[in-house]
């Protein structure tokens, strides 16, 4: 949403919106010169934005229902469009390269735009989360022809763009307070995959459960026509080997680490490779990318602590944002500050967060964080500990959190989830340091 708020506001519209809390994204917008509020106004929209038709009203389906404001916006008949549609109005005319999947798309197509903008394509992007190369989540190139987009499955809403060529990360189940089951959800990815247009191509990570012979696959270890191989750590280095049906690329660097960042890069390096753009730029973008906020994102990186911040907020995010700690610091101890998003999610992959937290030597669970949705009963922090098999456990508040990692040790701490947990990253970086 605020990726499109810039878009229009770089266009010279006036441009304003409602968030549930103030965030630093958000007082950037405003420094941007785009008004936000912080409470539900219902029928009380400023009366400029209430004239003659004149304001196109642009909401996420990630909002209740019965938010006033959408309610007063559509009893009105004001001119009203789900954000995927704009998006796909946006970048109809331009090359859209899509990408998708339930897990990794916002590092994939940052970094995608992150190589495009090092080479002579140049790019525009609108980008799910603030891409430190950038410092935004909307890249302007008016020269360039491509348009990298985060193709959201979310509601379906990938469904509404149009894109020349796209990368599929994954299909595992999500969102199943939408599809229903994982069947419908697969189902909604091959109908995305089916979009792409005939002169273009579709790149997919090879397990996932997409029907398209002409693909290009990658992965890692594996049988793919993109294989990573030899990941290593070196002097605090990520590196690793990448079989192509060109030929072996050795010791890539990568700028930022693990094990599902690497498969995110081969995504990335096979559609740059389409592109042709040459293994030079694509090598040097890699080397140089600083990743994603809230992305394996280090707070504190010295001899004595480690503090990561990360958005993992299913359970296939969580084995590979543990897998990659784990494989980069062995045999240290690791603290994980888990907030569960939503109550429906945590529902339906309950048993599975359950065996994923366990796998830390110490677990604090925040309350659930639940986002447009009303509390279904049984389904709480206090069940999911519970569950969970390592013994030194608890659910506290953000606040008792900070506290109690105040007088605490433990050689790596983790703040991971989806909601507002990015709340407490500065008082715990503050008091670990």
């Amino acid at each position: 949403m605020s990726a499109i708020a810039r878009y229009f506001n770089n266009m010279g519209w006036k441009v304003a919106g409602y968030d549930k809390t103030e965030t630093v994204l958000t007082k950037k917008l405003v420094a941007e010169g785009i008004a936000v509020h912080y409470e539900d106004l219902g029928p009380s929209i400023p009366e400029e934005f209430q004239k003659d038709n004149k304001t196109l009203f642009i909401y996420t389906p990630a909002i209740p229902r019965t938010l006033g404001e959408l309610c007063h916006i559509q009893s009105q008949n004001l001119p009203l469009l789900k954000r995927a549609e704009v998006l796909g109005m946006i970048t109809r005319n331009s090359i859209a390269l899509g990408v998708a999947g339930t897990h990794g798309k916002t590092t994939t197509s940052t970094l995608l735009a992150h190589i495009l903008d090092t080479s002579p394509l140049k790019c525009n992007a609108f980008l799910g989360g603030i891409a430190t190369n950038f410092n935004s989540n909307f890249v302007e190139s008016k020269e360039s022809e491509f348009t990298v987009i985060e193709a959201d499955e979310f509601d379906r809403s990938f469904l509404q763009l149009t894109p020349f060529a796209s990368i599929i990360t994954s299909t595992d189940a999500d969102h199943l307070d939408i599809y229903g089951d994982a069947k419908e959800m697969v189902e909604s990815f091959q109908q995305y995959a089916e979009l792409t247009n005939d002169d273009g191509f579709l790149i997919r990570q090879i397990n996932t459960e997409i029907d398209a012979p002409e693909a290009i696959t990658y992965g890692i270890n594996c049988s793919a026509d993109y294989v990573g191989e030899n990941l290593k750590v070196e002097n605090g280095s990520f590196f690793f080997d990448l079989n192509t049906p060109n030929g072996k690329w050795n010791k890539i660097e990568l700028g930022i680490p693990g094990i599902h960042n690497t498969e995110n890069a081969i995504a990335c390096i096979a559609m740059c490779i389409e592109l042709e753009i040459d293994e030079k730029t694509i090598r040097l973008a890699l080397k140089t990318f600083l990743g994603v906020k809230r992305r394996f994102e280090y707070h504190i990186r010295t001899e004595d602590t480690i503090y990561i911040d990360d958005y993992a907020h299913h359970p296939t995010e969580l084995n590979a944002l543990i897998s990659s700690v784990q494989l980069m610091y062995p045999g240290k101890t690791i603290t994980g500050i888990f907030q569960p998003h939503l109550f429906t999610r945590t529902r339906d992959f309950f048993t599975d967060f359950a065996l994923q937290l366990s796998r830390l030597d110490e677990v604090i669970l925040l309350p659930i964080y639940p986002a447009r949705e009303e509390p279904i009963q049984g389904v709480t922090s206090e069940a999911l500990m519970a569950e969970i098999t390592q013994k030194n456990k608890q659910v506290l508040s953000p606040s008792e959190a900070i506290e109690y990692c105040n007088g605490k040790k433990s050689d790596i701490y983790l703040s991971i989830g989806a909601g507002d947990i990015d709340r407490i990253i500065e008082p715990l970086k503050s008091v670990l340091q």
